[in-house]
């Protein structure tokens, strides 16, 4: 019994805590890296789809009236012209878009598209081709020019 109680022993020691961020593979930090850029790049993805949601809105408006009164121009300048109004209203303050009628209305539209081709071009007729009896325009001009006007619009 005396021999046991020389022998040189020790304690049980037992192993440190282990901690949060070790032992964790390598891999493990990949996998929650890759899923917090997958995450952020949905955000940005949602948030880029809502900014631009009024333009593919817009856009698939315009094709349906483009197809809707393609033999009507009169009934077709209306219904770009509330259309455009429309679009410029969620873009802007209601209180500076709203009120504009005539060529201040144009004028506005050429300064978004950086051209004069609302107040001295193809897209004239907007301001009184609603009120004429017989329009005569070249429809397909005046819709690549509202494409293009909406494609430019500002995003929010």
């Amino acid at each position: 019994m005396q021999a046991e109680q020389q022998l040189p022993l020790h304690d049980i020691h037992l192993p440190e805590p282990i901690n949060f961020f070790w032992p964790l593979a390598p891999g493990w930090w990949l996998l929650l890296a890759f899923v917090l850029v997958l995450i952020l790049v949905s955000i940005w993805i949602l948030r880029f789809r809502k900014r631009n949601a009024a333009k593919r809105f817009a856009l698939r408006k315009l094709n349906q009236i483009e197809t809707a009164f393609s033999n009507n121009p009169k009934k077709l300048v209306q219904e770009i012209s509330t259309l455009l109004r429309r679009f410029y209203i969620t873009k802007y303050p209601r209180n500076e878009v709203a009120s504009l009628t005539g060529e201040a209305w144009l004028e506005f539209l050429d300064k978004q598209m950086g051209k004069q081709l609302f107040t001295k071009g193809e897209a004239r007729c907007l301001i009184d081709a609603p009120y004429r009896e017989n329009v005569e325009i070249d429809t397909k001009a005046l819709l690549n020019i509202c494409r293009t006007l909406i494609k430019k619009g500002r995003n929010k």
